[in-house]
């Protein structure tokens, strides 16, 4: 039996322990964007640490302006391996609305789909604490079988994902000396299907803005000053309804800018993915998608641009009737954003169009974070072939190389602040529920995820 066979058996025998590790990491309610769980995000970290120092890591919870990151470090057996930085975030959204849940989210359980899919359900079971410990088991077999890993390791396991990892870039920027390692790892990413594994080769950048439109002074009475005063709620969803066209085009002016169309060979991969809106938007309830027309619906979701209402909120939304103008009213929006659009510049293309359409009664407002440009990478290069391979092994399937529509933004960090390349490979599934009620994550993809990255590491060590 080779080393890597025992290291998958060993993540075979020990699966029933694994998971319930996973469920004592599921158990910490890390609502990142929430100010009162600021203790339960401080508690998730030190239990990842505590782990990791529990299969040989040097580790510490690291101080930052927000919440903490986990540091850990291990050797490898040789001094000729590679050096590589695992990304991975303990944090998780918030889980309203509580009474769509089935059961507690941050009481884990395992149920069965009618499929006879075998899953955990629980906040953050996909998005990432599951996907992040099919990186530790990995190493935690590895550990048990060989006493050593094939690569040397440092993690960053963060707790402001969910809120836009609004102080790692420092973070990472100031310690650039200590993380400039060979390539980073990350593990926050989908499978193709759930048969099928997947290289995420691009993610889209992200620009995310509040806007609150404010007219009077206070809230008014509609029977009273219905017709003459401003309404905050028409006029921001009147200029919100301008931003696209009946064909689903962005109208920010210059939007597209920096875009570019797909190589041929690129759009004839896509293509014979055979995506279609049965199998994508069938399952949410959904039959037509609502993009770009004229652009396949693989290119509408992972290689175009999009601009994107995330909630308004004015007025009175209570139960029962209150007849009021609001004195404001207030939206979310996000753009993901492709190729070489420049974020600060489609941030300014939005404050100028909606200031340009508010009236002079009326004043706006805006707030937002740092913006991230979307990222590629070759998918030629030595470790993207590595990983496939590995990936195939274990599925049984060849791997698709494929872009995300998700936005990563520290990964285009890493590019920027460390010059290093990421690999970016996930075993989430287009039905795991992220962000909602009921989030789960499938048994298969634990089990087998954690194969993979031993698989990974294995070849990654090989190559040197």
């Amino acid at each position: 039996m080779s080393t890597l066979d025992a290291v998958l058996n060993r993540i075979d025998s020990d699966i029933d322990n694994s998971i319930e590790r996973l469920f004592s990491l599921l158990r910490i309610a890390s609502i990142s964007t929430d100010p009162a769980y600021k203790d339960n995000c401080r508690k998730a970290a030190e239990h990842v640490a505590t782990d990791l120092r529990s299969i040989g890591f040097s580790a510490e919870v690291r101080p930052t302006e927000g919440h903490p990151v986990v540091v850990g470090k291990v050797k490898a057996g040789t001094d000729k391996a590679p050096n590589v930085l695992f990304y991975g975030h303990y944090d998780v959204q918030p889980v309203d609305p509580l009474d769509l849940w089935k059961t507690p989210p941050f009481e884990p359980r395992i149920d069965t789909l009618p499929d006879g899919r075998k899953i955990i359900v629980a906040r953050g079971a996909c998005d990432d604490k599951g996907q992040a410990m099919t990186f530790i088991e990995a190493c935690r077999a590895f550990k048990h079988v060989t006493g050593s890993l094939p690569v040397s390791i440092t993690t960053m396991i963060e707790g402001e994902e969910e809120c836009g990892s609004k102080h790692l870039y420092g973070f990472v920027r100031d310690h650039a000396d200590e993380f400039k390692l060979d390539l980073a790892l990350v593990c926050d990413t989908a499978m193709w299907d759930q048969k099928t594994p997947s290289v995420t080769t691009s993610l889209r950048g992200l620009v995310y803005e509040d806007v609150t439109i404010t007219a009077s002074d206070r809230d008014l009475h509609s029977g009273v000053f219905g017709g003459a005063a401003q309404n905050p709620i028409r006029i921001l969803t009147h200029i919100l309804a301008a931003m696209h066209d009946d064909k689903g085009r962005v109208t920010l002016p210059g939007f597209y800018d920096g875009v570019d169309e797909l190589p041929a060979d690129i759009a004839a991969d896509l293509k014979s993915l055979n995506m279609t809106e049965q199998t994508f938007l069938g399952p949410l309830g959904l039959k037509h998608s609502s993009g770009e027309a004229g652009r396949m619906l693989i290119e509408q979701v992972t290689t175009r641009p999009t601009a994107e209402f995330n909630g308004i909120i004015g007025g009175y939304t209570g139960e029962g009737a209150k007849t009021v103008i609001p004195s404001h009213a207030k939206a979310k929006v996000s753009f993901r954003l492709v190729g070489n659009q420049n974020p600060e510049k489609i941030r300014d293309a939005f404050r100028d169009f909606i200031r340009a359409r508010v009236p002079a009664d009326c004043k706006v407002e805006f707030t937002g974070g740092r913006g991230s440009a979307g990222i590629a990478f070759d998918t030629a290069a030595p470790h993207i072939k590595a990983a496939a391979k590995a990936l195939g092994e274990e599925w049984g399937k060849p791997a698709v190389l494929m872009g995300c529509g998700a936005s990563i933004p520290i990964v285009t960090s890493f590019k920027d602040a460390l010059g290093m390349d990421s690999l970016l490979v996930g075993y989430g599934l287009d039905d795991d529920r992220i962000h909602s009620p009921n989030e789960k994550y499938n048994i298969q993809s634990f089990k087998k995820g954690a194969r993979s990255w031993a698989r990974i590491l294995a070849a990654l060590g090989r190559q040197g």
